[in-house]
């Protein structure tokens, strides 16, 4: 029996049971889609320094956490129950240090009919749990910060931001 489609202000991956189930896309257009995550890792500055500079215990942090986040696009819908598969077309991952800050920003871009921020909230989550768990030798009292969608582009819905 097909669902009837959620009104506006009802979550979509609710069914009118209150149980959950994956929302069917078949009817949405393909279009290209991107979305932009972030996340944000506080230590000392001299562990920042550290990671930039590449002398930290466990080696390069940089290039690590990069591979991680793209690892972790790939394997978004592994990962979240309700997330479909896309094909990710594309992947930058930028992370940078300010001060006491790790800052990781993950673009995602597809064409598919559904969006990537869930991808993009994946990369950037698991690059700064990467980063974390290379300076937790010299910092465990490192915090991971400010996961958020900045902005994404594409889709029913059109582009937003939040930056």
């Amino acid at each position: 029996m097909t669902e009837p489609a959620p009104a506006a202000d009802d979550l979509s991956h609710v069914r009118a049971d209150g149980s959950a189930h994956m929302v069917d896309v078949s009817e949405k257009d393909v279009t290209a889609r991107s979305a932009t995550a972030t996340a944000t890792l506080v230590t000392r500055q001299d562990v920042v320094a550290r990671i930039l500079d590449g002398t930290l215990p466990k080696g390069e942090v940089i290039g690590t956490a990069r591979i991680a986040a793209i690892m972790a696009v790939k394997k978004t819908s592994d990962l979240i129950p309700l997330c479909h598969p896309l094909p990710i077309a594309g992947v930058e991952v930028d992370i940078t240090g300010n001060g006491d800050r790790v800052l990781v920003e993950v673009s995602v871009r597809t064409t598919s009919r559904t969006g990537v921020e869930m991808e993009a909230l994946t990369g950037a989550s698991v690059a700064a749990l990467t980063v974390y768990d290379m300076v937790k030798a010299v910092d465990r009292a490192a915090t991971i910060t400010d996961v958020r969608v900045l902005e994404k582009h594409g889709g029913r819905s059109g582009d937003w931001s939040n930056r």
